[in-house]
């Protein structure tokens, strides 16, 4: 009878800490940005598509142009993919931000100043599944902003992968 209270007793501290990890590392690290009717994210593409691409052709890149169409800075924040295989980074200027990818939780926000552009700058990695990857492909980038109108912004990157000599 002991041993099944002990037993009980580390199953339930472990689905305690398990539940206390998982929502430590949900937590948005960037809740204290505030909204803006004066800032304005202004996107003319949200889907690219690389065609076919060779699974061992190498990583390709595409560039989504994110306008602050306001009069406050755009703030942009919380960059997340949804796959592994894709990382994608922002640039302003000459400034460029770390990689971001699909388990990425970052502090990190970059400002874009009023009538300027931000580049955010996907890769994927064909190769990254290896053979079970052969086919057509749909990641998804997501970004946060401070424009109270556009809070999230979402952009799409396709491609078909196929096996060398196709």
């Amino acid at each position: 009878m002991n041993t099944k209270i002990i037993v009980a007793g580390i199953v339930a501290i472990v689905i305690i800490l398990t539940g206390s990890y998982l929502l430590i590392g949900t937590v948005d690290t960037n809740s204290h940005i505030e909204r803006s009717i004066n800032a304005k994210a202004t996107i003319d593409q949200t889907d690219y598509d690389w065609g076919v691409i060779g699974i061992h052709d190498g990583i390709v890149q595409a560039t989504f142009p994110i306008k602050n169409g306001g009069t406050e800075p755009l703030k942009l924040f919380n960059v997340q993919t949804s796959c592994m295989c894709t990382t994608a980074q922002l640039k302003v200027e000459d400034v460029v931000s770390p990689e971001f990818g699909m388990h990425t939780k970052s502090s990190y926000v970059t400002e874009v100043p009023p009538g300027k552009t931000a580049q955010l700058v996907v890769t994927f990695d064909p190769a990254f599944h290896g053979p079970s990857g052969i086919g057509p492909i749909t990641r998804q980038i997501m970004v946060e902003t401070n424009d109270k109108a556009n809070p999230r912004l979402a952009f799409t990157a396709e491609a078909n992968v196929v096996s060398q000599g196709q």
